[in-house]
Order: C-alpha cells, then sequence, then structure tokens
C-alpha cells in the first residue's frame, strides 16, 4: 500500500495534513464552531481527552483571534488553555498540558490553579473508547466516558459556560441528553460535515451552564445509575427531544466519498502527518523490524528465526511444502557458507551425531545378541 492510498480515502485526513493540523478532528470542530458559535467570549478554555491535540490547536488558534479582537476594542486578558489526557502529548504552543485522569479530583483542582483560582468559559472533549466491535459494549464505555467528562465540567465550567463533548447515537441516547439537560438548558446534538455518515459519532453542544440549585460537584458517584430506566415515568425535563442539527452545506467534501488527489484544480503534494506519536506502542515492533532487515545481509540460522524476509515472500507465493523446504535448506546452507564460526559449530553437531548414533546401534546390537542367546538358552 503506497503511501497516498489513505489521502485518496479521506479527504479531511489529506487536508488536516496540508493545514498543519494534527488530526482530521480538528474540522469537527472548526464546524460545530460556525454553526454553533462556541468560541465568542471565550477566553479560558479546558480540552479533556486531548492527545494527540487537533482540537487545542484549534483552540489556541480561535482564543488567540479572539484576544486579538478584544485588543483593538480595548485591554483583554491573554487566554488560557489547558489541555488532558492520560498519555503524553507532543507540546503545542500557548497550551498548558496535564498528564492526568479526567475522573480525579486532583485534576480539577490543577485545572482552576492554571486559571489563577477561576473557572473555564469554554470546555470540550473528544474522547472516545477504543472500539472492540461490540457495540453495546462501546457505546456503553463511551457513555461512560461523557458522563466522566460532564463530572469533572461540573467542577471546573463557570455558570453560563459551554461543554461540547462526543456522543455515540444509539438506542437510549435520549437517557443521555436527560442527563445533560440537568445542567444546561441548551443542548444540541450535532454532526459535522467532516464526521463520517456511516458513523453512530456525533457531538453535543451544552450551552448556559446552569446547574441545579443546591448541586455541590463531586467525583464520589456516576450521574449514569446501572437500574434499567422506564421511559413512560420520565417526566418534565427527562421528556425534552434535543434539536439535531448538521454542521456545514453541500458546497464541502463528503467525508464518506473518495476523491481525486488533485481535487478542485489544485496540484496534490504528499505531507507527512504534522505530529506523529511520541512514544507509540508498536515502537519496539518497528525496532524489532529494522533490526530484522540490517541483519539480513548475514543470515544466521537459529530454530527461532531460520527464514528471513524474502523467504519467506517466496514460500508463501509457491504455496508449496517442496519449495518451502528447499528455502530452509538453502537459507541453513547459505549460513554454513557465509559464517566460519557456525560452520565449525555445525560440524562439531555433526560429529557428535555420528558418534551419539554409533553409541547407540552398539547398544542396540548388543540387545539383539543377548535377547537372541536367551531364546537359544529356553529351547
Amino acid at each position: 500500500m503506497g503511501k497516498t492510498s489513505k489521502d485518496k480515502r479521506d479527504i479531511y485526513y489529506r487536508k488536516a495534513k496540508e493545514e498543519g493540523w494534527r488530526a482530521r478532528s480538528a474540522f469537527k470542530l472548526l464546524q460545530i464552531d460556525t454553526e454553533c458559535h462556541i468560541f465568542d467570549g471565550v477566553s479560558k478554555a479546558v480540552d479533556l481527552c486531548a492527545a494527540p491535540g487537533s482540537w487545542s490547536q484549534v483552540l489556541a488558534r480561535k482564543l488567540n483571534e479572539n484576544y486579538k479582537k478584544a485588543l483593538e476594542k480595548g485591554d483583554a486578558s491573554p487566554p488560557k488553555i489547558v489541555a488532558v489526557d492520560l498519555q503524553a502529548m507532543a507540546p503545542l504552543e500557548g497550551v498548558i498540558q496535564l498528564q492526568g485522569d479526567i475522573t480525579n479530583t486532583n485534576t480539577a483542582q490543577q485545572i482552576i490553579a492554571h486559571f489563577d483560582n477561576t473557572q473555564a468559559d469554554l470546555v470540550v472533549c473528544d474522547g472516545a473508547p477504543d472500539v472492540t466491535g461490540l457495540h453495546d459494549m462501546d457505546i456503553f464505555i463511551q457513555s461512560q466516558l461523557l458522563l466522566a467528562a460532564l463530572n469533572i465540567t461540573t467542577h471546573i465550567l463557570r455558570p453560563g459556560g459551554t461543554f461540547v463533548a462526543k456522543i455515540f447515537r444509539a438506542k437510549d441516547v435520549s437517557f443521555l441528553y436527560a442527563q445533560l439537560r440537568i445542567f444546561f438548558p441548551y443542548v444540541y446534538c450535532t454532526k459535522p460535515s467532516s464526521s463520517r455518515n456511516s458513523s453512530i459519532e456525533a457531538f453535543v453542544v451544552c450551552k448556559d451552564y446552569s446547574p441545579p440549585k443546591g448541586y455541590k460537584p463531586h467525583m464520589l458517584n456516576p450521574l449514569l445509575t446501572h437500574e434499567p430506566c422506564n421511559f413512560e415515568e420520565l417526566t418534565g425535563v427527562n421528556r425534552i427531544i434535543v434539536p439535531f442539527v448538521v454542521c456545514g452545506d453541500l458546497s464541502q467534501p463528503d467525508s464518506d466519498m473518495c476523491y481525486p488527489l488533485n481535487y478542485r484544480g489544485k496540484e496534490y503534494k504528499y505531507h507527512e502527518p504534522v505530529q506523529t506519536p511520541i512514544a507509540p506502542p508498536y515502537a519496539e515492533a518497528l525496532s524489532l523490524l529494522e533490526n530484522r532487515r540490517a541483519g539480513s545481509s548475514a543470515f544466521v540460522f537459529d530454530h527461532d528465526t531460520d527464514f528471513n524476509e524474502a523467504d519467506i515472500s517466496r514460500a508463501i507465493e509457491n504455496k508449496s511444502a517442496t519449495w518451502t523446504a528447499s528455502v530452509k535448506e538453502y537459507a541453513f546452507i547459505s549460513a554454513v557458507e557465509t559464517d566460519s564460526e557456525t560452520n565449525t559449530i555445525v560440524k562439531t553437531a555433526q560429529d557428535e551425531n555420528k558418534e551419539e548414533e554409533t553409541a547407540i546401534d552398539a547398544l542396540q546390537n548388543l540387545y539383539i545378541s543377548k535377547e537372541a542367546g536367551n531364546i537359544d538358552n529356553t529351547k
């Protein structure tokens, strides 16, 4: 597969690299803002589950634009952005990074401390679980992640602030909407054009944070109980239907389609990813592969790795047991011919095998002779 295969398949992935975004998800937040104006009047923002940092990039750009406009009208305070994630994230200019757990009270306290003991104007969360393919489980885990983000938001968001988070539209999504409506009088479900139509992914935009009277934020118990809910018994705010808003217009690309590389008359130029993972879990595997390739010219016979990469490829292509055996024999002979030390080891092993076979043959002959004598005695 060539480098451009994903560029052909996903136009937003391609555009993200061209425009300097760390991930295609940056367009989702930009399109949400175009429709819902979530950055108006925002100078302090928090990005939960931030890695790899594309939403933090958008926050930094938009809040700096707000700051410049505010300076033209009068005095304004510089924007502050805090990005939180369990994983390490490459640095971003103008973004304070916290490596922490959003279900921990200490994380909320650290965020408030970075805002000089004030609260944020906007909290966004693009977090999602590593999907398993078991849809019910994935949807449940995502709902729990959303509620965890909402829970910490009640600690760090000022009254009247805005909350934006990823949500999976599934069978019981109305229950989540009802939970959000307890804290926000305005709740919208948005679907940016850059979000694939084939995905159940959407985003909730919750405005005008207004916690219930007497509510005290805490991390002791989740908002979502594990008991079955009878929707017929829900009344009041729980019966509210959340509007569904599609962000973007028909002139924007369709995220499910494949587009030519030379799109709309613009000559295609390949771009490397803006920010590659700094500590990927597959780094060790890549290192082992590079070492294997580097050592393939001086192949050494080993019981665990007795083929090099080219040998295996040829064996698979021919799908022949005979060919596989001949390849193995060829690899062994090549190793013997190219390594004098290996020759000595192999020769010694062969001599030892011959001595062992001679001893076994002698024992077998002695045993046969004895058995023959016993038989003669019985006669």
